[in-house]
């Protein structure tokens, strides 16, 4: 998974990079709570990556028993 840089936020929130560094600067709060959104997406984005590996890998075992069944 790559990182978002700061310029890649920055550009999904349509704010200025200098923006970003003036929040964590003068409103600490309000850069925590960017940051916790950023990390969330991340996140879930990892785990829905995780569920469709989860669901391939159940389908071909799925299948593995099938073949096992038939003979």
């Amino acid at each position: 998974m790559i990182k978002k840089s700061k310029r890649d936020m920055a550009y999904e929130i349509d704010v200025d990079v200098s923006t970003l560094y003036n929040w964590r600067k003068y409103k600490p709060n309000l850069y925590r709570i960017v940051m916790l959104g950023f990390k969330f997406d991340e996140l879930l984005e990892k785990q829905k990556k995780d569920y469709e590996e989860l669901l391939n890998m159940e389908q071909k075992i799925q299948e593995e028993i099938s073949k096992f069944n038939k003979d």
